[in-house]
């Protein structure tokens, strides 16, 4: 028998010794060999990582990042710490690639490749029916897609799925994201985490929208690809107004009636990846927050019940893909949170956490899953027993 399982703990201490303190001091049980730590911005985070590895057991690895609220299975918190200690059958490696802002691809493959030489093992034999790689970047470099193209290089069937870290601040120019690998903190860098495992595993992603059989094709981008100037051959915002049938100005996500309501979605065989539009420009065309290519056909989404897709992620989905689950990582989109916010609704989302397995998370700026920058979704890697 196999089976990976996870303790959560939380703390509300603002000091990082007596943090780390209260942290460890609700651990029980065997010791742990990979712990999560998900904090707030606004600790001190040299500080607080220096504490818990004080604490923690000499073999146990670490690794986590700063984030814009902390999710455990009590709900969604604003200026805590959040604690995942995972033990059982599995191994796991670590990978740290930095300089994301100037060699994204470099950094991603230098991340995949120190993990893999931790796990003794190399890329192209990373069999994907034992071995995950869970991601997290600095969320504001923006480099996701690139970084993706440095770890699956070598290996393209491993499947991977994470988050950007992250931050309550709403201010871009002031906005900042920091690592945790075992004993260092660093910023504009990508972690990687190997796990190989013969216990049950899978990653997952849930969102609340569903697909309305309109689709619409992007066909000229700028020279950055983040940028639809035209859809169906016509002036991008416009053209997107028009199939909502609502005014440019009132497109911009977060909006009642916009890109929140009504994003898009990549197909990919039966599953749908959100990616979604962000703003619409001055100049007539639309800001995504992912890489566009000319000629690619998305499909216009509509919203459905928030919270209760979210229940029923947690309730069935994910038992039927993980038989007797008992850990969780949970990677949730700052923009689910921006936008339950806006409808009131956050404390139903929260709730829906009670169902879910011992439960780790944070809320971050966009998502990583098999391969693909997505957001405004929940992707989560969780483990079972066989």
């Amino acid at each position: 028998m196999a089976r990976v399982k996870m303790q959560t703990v939380r703390t509300t201490q603002s000091d990082p010794v007596a943090a780390a303190e209260d942290l460890v001091r609700q651990l029980e049980g065997a010791n742990p060999q990979l712990v999560t730590l998900f904090a707030s911005r606004d600790r001190d985070q040299l500080a607080l990582n220096r504490a818990v590895r004080e604490r923690l057991p000499a073999g146990t690895r670490l690794v986590g990042a700063t984030t814009a609220g902390e999710l455990d299975n009590t709900g969604i918190h604003s200026g805590s710490v959040v604690l995942g200690a995972l033990s059982g059958d599995f191994e796991v490696g670590l990978g740290l690639g930095t300089g994301l802002s100037i060699d994204a691809v470099g950094a991603g493959a230098a991340a995949i490749k120190r993990a893999s030489q931790e796990l003794g093992v190399r890329q192209t034999d990373l069999d994907p029916r034992q071995y995950v790689g869970l991601v997290i970047d600095d969320g504001f470099r923006y480099k996701k897609e690139e970084l993706l193209l440095g770890i699956l290089e070598k290996n393209q069937t491993l499947v991977l799925v994470g988050g950007g870290a992250a931050d309550h601040e709403q201010d871009p120019a002031k906005q900042s994201a920091l690592l945790h690998v075992d004993g260092e903190v660093a910023t504009d860098a990508v972690v990687v985490a190997l796990f190989k495992t013969k216990a049950p595993w899978a990653a997952l992603r849930s969102h609340w929208y569903l697909p309305t059989g309109e689709r619409l094709t992007i066909t000229r981008v700028d020279e950055s690809a983040t940028r639809a100037l035209e859809i169906d051959g016509k002036p991008a915002a416009q053209r997107y107004a028009d199939m909502l049938g609502v005014p440019v100005d009132e497109l911009e996500f977060g909006k009642p009636r916009g890109f929140a309501i009504h994003p898009t979605a990549l197909k990919v065989g039966r599953e749908y990846f959100i990616r979604s539009p962000w703003k619409p420009l001055p100049d007539g065309s639309i800001l995504f927050a992912n890489l566009l290519e000319e000629g690619t056909e998305l499909e216009l989404m509509k919203i459905g019940d928030m919270a209760g897709m979210t229940r029923g992620f947690f309730q069935e989905e994910l038992p039927r893909r993980v038989p007797n689950p008992q850990a969780a990582l949970l990677f949730h989109c700052s923009g689910r949170m921006w936008y339950a916010g806006a409808t009131g609704t956050i404390p139903q989302l929260a709730e829906t956490l009670r169902h879910a397995p011992a439960a780790a998370g944070m809320n971050v700026h966009f998502e990583i899953y098999s391969g693909f920058h997505i957001n405004t979704t929940l992707t989560v890697l969780a483990f079972g027993g066989n």
